[in-house]
């Protein structure tokens, strides 16, 4: 084990997941967490935002922020994890002008 940290998400972000999920009809959702090297005002140097693809990136869509936290132990040693291809692509048939990812 490498790290353990701690996630804070508001009720009323997990129920904007999970209307835009059943809108998408998506089985799930990808979350990036990004682990700081200073902590904020309020001790946390964690954050989360559903993940974006690389045109979203590129295109500088605005991220969708989950929630906050904080690592509170590490060993140092944290290893990268393999990559694997996904095919994540939402059905042609859903707009997604009105979801907020």
């Amino acid at each position: 084990m490498s790290s353990l940290s701690s996630l804070y998400i508001k009720t009323e972000t997990l129920e904007t997941i999970l209307n835009t999920l059943k809108t998408k009809n998506a089985k799930g959702v990808e979350i990036t967490i990004s682990i700081n090297d200073e902590t904020n005002n309020y001790s946390q140097n964690l954050s989360s935002f559903i993940s974006q693809s690389k045109e979203e990136r590129e295109a500088k869509k605005t991220k969708f922020y989950v929630g906050n936290g904080k690592v509170f132990w590490t060993d140092g040693k944290i290893t990268i994890a393999e990559k694997k291809e996904q095919n994540n692509k939402a059905p042609d048939n859903i707009s997604d002008d009105d979801l907020p990812f």
